[in-house]
């Protein structure tokens, strides 16, 4: 399964080296560049949100907020401009509950699925892969991510 990752800052570029080491495949896009280390470990850059869309199967999302998450999603060469049919968005970040809402409808209207994966446990915990995922979504989604997670 095709990886993507959004978001590869404090905590989002751990989360991603985890999911390398694992052997998966990676496409990866951030606002400030991917990292060396993860272009080293195999991480394949991408231009934008779009373009990791286009490539992966389920797309991780770890940005700092709601007005964030929306760019990623919706703004320009967003993520929903390369999804297509069947695909999974997880979004890690911590947002408003009631933009969630209207980000997974808008997701699942494009026939795709949307999880709600805030984390808990901070730095430590990603660099450590000792993260807590509060999950909220459609059984089948959260049984394709759920062995990501516990890697992560």
């Amino acid at each position: 399964m095709k990886l993507g990752f959004i978001g590869l800052g404090i905590m989002g570029a751990p989360m991603a080296g985890h999911l390398l080491a694992a052997g998966h495949e990676l496409f990866a896009q951030s606002f400030g560049g991917v990292p060396a280390q993860l272009q080293e470990q195999g991480a394949k850059v991408c231009s934008n949100a779009r373009e990791v869309a286009q490539q992966a199967d389920i797309v991780f999302v770890m940005v700092p907020d709601t007005p964030h998450v929306a760019d990623v999603l919706f703004g320009a060469n967003g993520a929903a401009e390369g999804l297509s049919a069947g695909k999974t968005v997880v979004d890690m970040s911590s947002i408003s509950p009631i933009a969630t809402k209207d980000f997974a409808q808008r997701i699942n209207a494009l026939g795709c699925e949307y999880l709600d994966a805030p984390v808990s446990g901070g730095e430590v915990g990603a660099i450590n892969a000792t993260l807590s995922f509060m999950v909220g979504g459609e059984e089948s989604a959260f049984a394709k991510a759920k062995p990501f997670y516990e890697l992560m």
